[in-house]
């Protein structure tokens, strides 16, 4: 599993108010791809919208392959994942990366 946020600078990645891409490379070479926000971080972001004037001054926020979390750590992303896969739910939040040649 890669997560983006692991190859930022030191001090740039704050678990409690983040979000990252992370990609799953499974035996058989599939890839698939989602956006881990924290819920603060969904906060912050409206903040700042409101400010910029982005999203009608932050009335709205949206992402496709979205999963929210409390804590944007390696761990508790795992624990997101192997409970996705376990559920049953895994395709329907995550997106294939397809390969291009």
């Amino acid at each position: 599993m890669w997560i983006e946020a692991e190859n930022w600078a030191d001090g740039e990645w704050d678990i409690y108010d983040d979000n990252t891409d992370v990609i799953v490379t499974f035996e058989d070479g599939s890839r698939w791809v989602a956006s881990f926000f924290t819920y603060k971080n969904i906060q912050t972001l409206t903040e700042k919208n409101r400010s910029t004037g982005e999203c009608l001054r932050g009335k709205y926020f949206w992402g496709s392959d979205m999963p929210l979390i409390d804590e944007c750590s390696r761990n508790r992303i795992e624990e997101v994942i192997r409970h996705l896969i376990n559920e049953g739910d895994f395709e329907n939040i995550f997106d294939r990366c397809e390969e291009s040649n």
